[in-house]
Formats: structure tokens, C-alpha cells, sequence
């Protein structure tokens, strides 16, 4: 209300064709883009065992592509906007959300959505402790966290779960929804993204929620070998397939072009995300940090 919301604040001077697209297009699945992106799979595997036998450092794909995203956004903060009640508002964090099984050996366990905040200065590594320690707190004989009780609750009287859902939502219109809700449910970050490689699948093109604010939606699906041609020959060449779906109404299409054109950069140069950035870009005044962990 009155321009503020517990994940962010309202954008004001924004062009007019931009602020008029969220009354053309209300809902974020009627402004949905879908692209596709192959990174180099090749590279990425080189720059994982290099860690492994030079350093000793553990580093997954999928660490690097959030910790690409984490670096990207440092520089675009455009793209970390989010559109509520056709509103624009910059939010006041950078986090990712993704879907892990509680037990890998068992699928029957059940899931768990993770959900972590970054700091901009964040180096792959800090992105990695993280994503790890996140994955670890919701691994195993864990008990229930708050959305799992919160569930368990509403579906324990038949037709709670529909009431309160509404009423949340009508709240969250106007910025009034319960700040504990955003900070523990996944519909409330930048960029959700699964990795349906680790089940066998394909990338896909996930939609986006319509309630909450993500604007970004990542699948990493299984390799694929495309035909290139390098120093004037032909060969197949490994790559990961991302299906990347994204708000369209959040910024221009300039931005997103070179957010997207920065984060191909890091992909296929990992080794840049070793270091801090040097310099960092807000979305205005709103500047925001989160406490480092780990020893990075």
C-alpha cells in the first residue's frame, strides 16, 4: 500500500507504453515469453572438473546457472522487477526458488521447495555454499516447515484451504499480505528454476504463477548434441538446453537483451564468477545485502 510492499517498492517515471502494458495484459500468464537457450555444456563441464582437480571445490551446472543469474541481475537490475496489481515494483532482494526431493533414493518422500536470498557481490562459490546448505536444511528427517504445517492446516477443514487462499490474494493486491507468507513461500522471488535433467525429462517452457510476483521461470533439461561448425569443421557438440519463460511486462526488451547476453557470458565462462563484481547496480535507492556464508 501506498507504494510499498514487504518485497519491494513501487517504480515511479516509467515510460508510458510500459506502464500501460499490465492493463492490456493483466496476468503474468497472459504476458508470457518463452525462449530457448543452449549453453555450452562442454565448457561447463571442463570449468566443474578443473575446480575438482586444481582446487578441490565442488560446483554443479545448476549452481552455475543460478549463480550466473545472481551476477546478471547485479548489472540489470531492470529484470528483477515484478508487476502486482499493474503496478511495477522493484524488489528489495535477489533469491531463487527450485523443487528438491526430500529423500533422492526415494521419490515417495515427498518434495521440498527451497527458497534462498543472494547478495549481489556473491561469487560462484557463495552461491554454491548457499544453494547447498539450503538443500541440506530440507533433506531427511527434517521437521515440517511452515508451509507443510501451513498446508497441513488449511486442508484439515474442507474448504478452509479455498478461503484463505482468496483472502491472501486479495490482500497481496494491495501489498497487505502477512510478510511471513513471502518470506516462506516460493511464489515471491526473482526466478524459479528445475532441473528435469536429474528425472530424466527434457527442458520445458514452465508457466508462470499468477500469484506472487516470479517473473523468470528456468528448466534445465537433459544434454543434447546440436551440429556446429568450429575452424571451418563440423562436429556435434554437447550442450544443456534451458527453457526459460519471463515476464514481458517487467522491463523493455532491451534489457532483457542484455541481461540474457550477460548471462550466456557467464555460462560459458564461469571463471568470471569467481570474483565479486566490480561495480553493482541497484534498482534506484532500494539497496539490500545478505549475510555471507561459508568460508568464500
Amino acid at each position: 500500500m501506498f507504494g510499498r510492499r514487504p518485497d519491494g517498492r513501487r517504480v515511479k517515471g516509467i515510460d508510458p507504453v510500459m506502464r500501460i502494458t499490465p492493463y492490456v495484459m493483466p496476468m503474468r500468464c497472459d504476458a508470457q515469453v518463452f525462449l530457448k537457450h543452449r549453453a555450452d555444456l562442454e565448457a561447463m563441464s571442463r570449468y566443474i572438473r578443473r575446480q575438482k582437480a586444481e582446487k578441490n571445490e565442488q560446483i554443479s551446472y545448476m549452481q552455475i546457472v543460478v549463480a550466473a543469474y545472481v551476477r546478471a541481475v547485479s548489472q540489470h537490475p531492470e529484470v528483477n522487477r515484478f508487476i502486482m496489481n499493474k503496478q511495477l515494483f522493484a524488489r528489495n532482494n535477489c533469491s531463487a526458488a527450485f523443487t528438491i526431493l526430500k529423500n533422492p533414493a526415494n521419490p515417495d518422500d515427498g518434495e521440498a521447495v527451497v527458497k534462498i536470498k543472494f547478495d549481489l557481490t556473491d561469487t560462484i562459490y557463495d552461491v554454491r555454499d548457499r544453494m547447498t546448505a539450503a538443500v541440506a536444511a530440507n533433506r531427511g528427517d527434517q521437521p515440517a516447515g511452515f508451509v507443510d504445517r501451513l498446508l497441513a492446516f488449511l486442508f484439515a477443514v474442507p474448504g478452509l484451504a479455498t478461503v484463505i487462499v482468496g483472502l491472501v490474494k486479495a490482500l497481496d493486491r494491495y501489498g497487505l499480505a502477512p510478510g511471513i507468507l513471502m518470506e516462506e513461500l516460493p511464489f515471491y522471488v526473482g526466478m524459479y528454476i528445475t532441473n528435469t535433467a536429474s528425472i530424466g525429462l527434457h527442458d520445458v517452457n514452465h508457466h508462470l504463477y499468477n500469484w506472487g510476483d516470479v517473473g523468470l521461470f528456468f528448466g534445465m533439461g537433459t544434454p543434447e548434441k546440436v551440429a556446429v561448425v568450429e575452424n571451418g569443421e563440423t562436429r556435434m557438440k554437447r550442450t544443456l538446453p534451458i527453457g526459460i519463460t519471463a515476464d514481458e511486462r517487467v522491463c523493455s526488451g532491451a534489457h532483457y537483451g542484455r541481461f540474457f547476453s550477460d548471462m550466456k557470458r557467464y555460462l560459458d565462462h564461469p571463471e568470471l564468477l569467481e570474483l565479486p563484481p566490480e561495480k553493482i547496480r541497484f534498482d534506484g535507492e532500494l539497496e539490500y545485502h545478505e549475510p555471507r556464508i561459508g568460508g568464500h
